[in-house]
């Protein structure tokens, strides 16, 4: 065998270079000659010497240096082979098809599988699927779980091709041929630590007493300090359970200071703090509520802080009584089952007025618009801002779209009038050819930027004023120049009307405006049965004064005889789920508007002794729709809310694309059982 075997490599070249050393000795030789040949002649002697242990060295020790090597080299594959057995790292490959081929040790005691498991990877780890094995040369890395541990497994592909194509054993069909390495590295012990950490994380929270002067009023002089008492002591008492920091800022304000940890528990119980401090009674007619806006998951503390003051201005925008947390990307809400007490005080509505006037006042164009679809309120408070505009000399437009049949009927008196321009309503498309550079944009009836009339127009113009009376979402108008958001009120038609009392532009309403605006409060509260306070008989009697005439208005909105039998059909075959909850598949075969429809029969099946809320469903336009109607015992928001919708606390919707009535049903029945469970509802 030592005839055949040669050696390479490093080796070779140390062994070129002790001959390379000889021949420059040997020159070294010829030199020292010239100098002293008797020198020359002792120096020739051990070049000599060299030589021949260096023969002699090759010739008899080959065999034991290459015999030497081989065993060099097979006790150091065993050597490797154990170091990998023994590895305290788990370790194991894989074939193509993610098939244990060899494990560690380490592998097998985690696993607990003795030495020769030969089954998929899978088995072990359902989240190793095959679609998350490498592709190509690429290391691919994921978090895993195996009982109470966490790993981070590593897996990258090793090409076997050249070894396969020098085996005397096996024959190569496949040049891609490779087997996985998959390692586990233990991260138990640091994901502890970062959760401890993140636990500890500081969480900034506001505390607003909604009702605060309601609550007051109906309380004796000397008793308000004593109920002001209790309600800090409660307040204080709750953030000490959790170890908070809660300080009074304001007589109605608190600055709130939590650990992240604190905020989990908190949620866990529901921020039960909202019902317990509804039970302070010492004689107010009024019961305290709570709004609630805490933020955490920032990057510094002033940024949680400014997520808390965004947290409670949408609490505060959804009505109240209810707490609303903002992480990242995401905002979570709890509570809001009250309804909001409306303020007596309209201080509000004339200083918006004023600061409505003076940004018209600062433009040449207006633009008006409401939600897609629009209903009686949404253009009769767009009708109202146009009101305003043409009295201020300013070019004005409604953008509206399609026009249903119900409001087909007032819209056609506009159009017919000849006291106003053939160009009062645009379609999307002619409007974003007519804005210009000084515009503004009065958005009505809605603040979600994707289910406007035209969400486009929003990027056109620099001014954008938000009329709604909708409690908020997470999705809102956020460049607004002016947002007034009430959700107290009725109708975006209530808030126009009060509006109009307070511009000051000199307007004065026409009969068939008033009727408009009319229309809009009395379809949203349903004849002024629900949301109704007394600023909206106050706005109502306002429209009256100006001539709208209820009798004129009934007639507008009577109803298509098509349109009354599939209502009717609706309430007929309607469900009664869970003993509390109406539930009805609105057929709008032949029915030119089947949305209205369906919502006129929610309205109506809240007539049924004993029902919480109403939910009727509807097919129009690939699309199924969901109408969601209460009186005071449910918040149907937070039900929509959860199947991507929203609206306010008695009146609210969703939309369902991709998947049938049947389907969208039982979305709901899921979704209401959930939340009945969860106490929720």
């Amino acid at each position: 065998m030592s005839k055949n075997v040669k050696l390479k490599g490093r080796f070779r070249t140390y062994k070129i270079t002790l001959y390379v050393m000889g021949i420059i000795l040997a020159l070294m030789t010829v030199g020292i000659y010239f100098i002293d040949y008797r020198a020359g002649i002792i120096l020739n002697v051990f070049v000599l010497l060299y030589f021949g242990g260096l023969l002699f060295s090759n010739l008899k020790s080959k065999q034991f240096v290459i015999n030497e090597l081989i065993s060099f080299a097979t006790e150091y594959g065993q050597v490797q082979r154990q170091i990998l057995r023994e590895l305290q790292l788990p370790h194991a490959l894989l074939d193509q098809s993610g098939k244990v081929i060899w494990t560690n040790i380490e592998f097998e005691k985690l696993v607990d599988e003795e030495k020769g498991y030969r089954k998929s990877i899978t088995n072990l780890f359902p989240s190793i699927t095959m679609d998350k094995l490498p592709l190509e040369e690429e290391e691919t890395q994921y978090e895993i779980s195996y009982g109470e541990r966490d790993f981070l497994a590593q897996m990258k592909r090793i090409s076997v091709t050249d070894m396969i194509q020098n085996s005397e054993m096996i024959e190569v069909e496949d040049d891609h041929s490779f087997i996985i390495g998959l390692y586990l590295f233990d991260e138990t012990a640091l994901k502890i630590a970062l959760r401890e950490n993140d636990d500890q994380s500081l969480a900034v929270g506001m505390i607003y007493l909604d009702n605060y002067e309601e609550a007051l009023e109906g309380v004796e002089e000397v008793r308000r300090s004593l109920l002001l008492a209790l309600i800090d002591r409660k307040i204080n008492k709750y953030v000490a359970s959790v170890d908070g920091i809660v300080r009074k800022l304001e007589k109605d304000k608190y600055l709130l200071i939590l650990r992240k940890k604190a905020v989990t528990q908190l949620k866990e119980n529901k921020f039960e703090i909202l019902e317990d401090v509804k039970t302070v009674n010492i004689g107010n007619e009024i019961a305290v509520t709570l709004s609630i806006g805490i933020g955490l998951g920032g990057l510094t503390y002033s940024q949680n802080a400014e997520f808390a003051r965004a947290a409670i201005d949408l609490a505060l925008g959804r009505g109240g009584d209810q707490v609303v947390v903002k992480i990242p990307g995401n905002i979570q809400y709890f509570g809001g089952k009250s309804q909001q007490v409306e303020k007596s005080t309209r201080v509000k509505a004339r200083v918006k007025a004023q600061a409505l006037k003076e940004i018209i006042e600062a433009k040449d164009q207006l633009f008006v618009m409401g939600h897609r679809m629009a209903d009686a309120d949404s253009f009769g408070a767009a009708v109202g801002i146009y009101t305003i505009a043409k009295s201020m000399q300013r070019k004005a437009h409604i953008v509206m779209n399609e026009v249903n049949t119900s409001l087909r009927p007032m819209v056609d008196l506009f159009m017919q009038s000849p006291d106003y321009d053939e160009d009062m309503i645009l379609t999307s498309q002619e409007a974003l050819e007519k804005v210009g550079n000084n515009a503004v944009l009065v958005v009505v009836d809605i603040n979600k930027p994707s289910i406007t009339e035209c969400p486009e127009l929003l990027k056109h113009c620099k001014a954008i004023v938000v009329l709604d009376h909708h409690r908020q979402g997470e999705e809102t108008i956020d460049n607004a120049t002016l947002s007034y958001v009430e959700p107290y009120a009725s109708s975006a038609c209530e808030m126009v009307a009060e509006i109009l009392q307070y511009v000051e532009t000199g307007t004065k309403i026409k009969s068939m405006e008033a009727d408009c605006l009319y229309s809009g409060i009395m379809i949203d509260t349903n004849n002024f049965m629900t949301k109704t306070g007394v600023r909206t008989f106050e706005a109502a009697a306002f429209l009256r004064r100006n001539g709208a005439d209820v009798t004129r208005v009934r007639k507008l909105f009577r109803e298509e005889a098509s349109e009354y039998m599939a209502k009717a059909k609706t309430i007929r075959d309607t469900m009664i789920y869970r003993n509390d909850y109406a539930i009805s598949i609105c057929d709008g075969t032949g029915c030119e508007s089947p949305t209205i429809v369906a919502a006129q029969a929610a309205n109506e099946l809240l007539n049924i002794n004993g029902v919480k809320a109403s939910f009727v469903f509807t097919e129009y336009q690939d699309k199924v729709y969901l109408s969601a109607r209460s009186i005071d015992e449910l918040n149907v928001q937070i039900v929509m809310e959860r199947l991507g919708g929203g609206g306010h606390m008695n009146i609210a919707g969703a939309q369902f694309t991709e998947v049938g009535v049947d389907e969208a049903v039982k979305r709901l029945q899921e979704t209401l059982d959930e939340m009945i469970e969860n106490k929720d509802i």
